[in-house]
């Protein structure tokens, strides 16, 4: 079993309302805090939702890979901005 297979294997064991509840605080936290700590978070939910959007891109509809795309830059964008 490859590492990537292990992680794709422990993600799909994280139930949904989880994921959510944990985008959730880490993107209001992010957007909430000040400065460099703010960003950081901010970053660090870029950086999951870039490691699921690359792991995804082959099966998700060109639609979604759109959507990803731009609430990634978007999310990148507020992340520099915030550390700025």
């Amino acid at each position: 079993m490859t590492t990537s297979d292990h992680f794709l294997r422990r993600l799909a064991g994280v139930r949904p309302a989880t994921a959510f509840l944990l985008a959730l605080v880490l993107l209001l936290a992010g957007l909430f805090l000040p400065g460099v700590v703010g960003g950081l978070l901010l970053a660090l939910l870029a950086a999951g939702l870039a490691t699921l959007t690359f792991t995804t891109w082959p099966v998700q509809s060109p639609i979604t890979r759109l959507v990803r795309v731009v609430l990634l830059t978007l999310l990148v964008v507020a992340a520099v901005s915030k550390t700025l």
